[in-house]
């Protein structure tokens, strides 16, 4: 379990987050949502020790978080959203040298490193270099590489940032596959589709407070099942409703420039980030 308690951290007079306090069960899907600034990736960075706490406190497992507490930080692994591998090394050399970071056997490095990229689809490859590689088989790499050392935790900070929507799809499947080995995943992204699609529950904060926490199907039902979009004068303009019945009644009464769709978390994220479509 992941716990945030009361996590603050400034910069001068800036505060990036501010109070964040939630939970994350040992093997959950957890999405950290909002608009740019929000205190996403900071969060994700006091997570991995990069950056310390101005207050507040992390606990795995029960155990404080530390820069110092190597137990606690061995079960952590974190893909972030740069690419952080060296363009001349093969796939092979990117895992070879993950793994002796870490003092592991040589056979276990090649035995895990074949196991992960057949895993990711990427075996065939393994002797491609990483400036040869596209960007949706660069990301699926980083993966393969921080699950070498079989952590209990990923931390991804917005890894399908760049990609197609195939290969969206197959880091998908990847994730869910990973997340089914029973290892915690935090995810940060702004798909909100993907948290949609993957995240057993999702915490929405904006300017590093939380203000929502619940699963993605719960908090469309707080906001309404239903959504008629209305294109007026003034731009786009989506009414919700928990009825069918009751957006059938309401389109009835509009314009031809409406229409009748179900709520997605993406208008959850809109009605939390506080913006409008114009």
């Amino acid at each position: 379990m992941i716990e945030l308690r009361e996590l603050t951290k400034k910069f001068g007079d800036f505060t990036a987050v501010d109070g964040l306090s939630l939970s994350i069960e040992t093997g959950e899907f957890f999405g950290l949502l909002g608009p740019n600034g929000a205190g996403k990736t900071t969060t994700i960075s006091m997570l991995s020790t990069v950056l310390l706490p101005t207050s507040g406190e992390i606990f795995i497992d029960g155990a404080r978080l530390t820069r110092a507490a190597s137990e606690q930080k061995r079960k952590l692994a974190v893909i972030t959203q740069e690419y952080s591998m060296r363009q001349d090394m093969t796939m092979d050399e990117v895992m070879e040298y993950q793994g002796r970071l870490y003092y592991m056997p040589r056979k276990e490095i090649k035995r895990r490193s074949a196991e992960l990229l057949e895993f990711a689809g990427l075996a065939e490859y393994h002797r491609r270099t990483v400036r040869h590689l596209s960007g949706g088989m660069k990301r699926k790499l980083m993966i393969c590489r921080a699950l070498l050392i079989e952590p209990e935790i990923l931390l991804l900070d917005e890894p399908t940032a760049g990609m197609d929507a195939l290969s969206r799809r197959q880091m998908w499947n990847l994730l869910k596959q990973v997340n089914d080995r029973d290892m915690t995943i935090l995810l940060t992204t702004h798909y909100i589709e993907e948290a949609e699609a993957l995240c057993d529950r999702v915490a929405m904060i904006n300017q590093g407070k939380l203000q929502k926490l619940d699963t993605p199907q719960n908090l469309i039902s707080e906001l309404g099942r239903y959504t008629v979009d209305e294109t007026g004068e003034t731009g786009l303009r989506s009414t919700h409703f928990s009825s069918r019945d009751e957006a059938i009644r309401y389109l009835e009464k509009t314009g031809s420039d409406a229409a009748l769709r179900n709520t997605t978390l993406e208008d959850v994220f809109i009605e939390c980030a506080g913006r409008k479509i114009t």
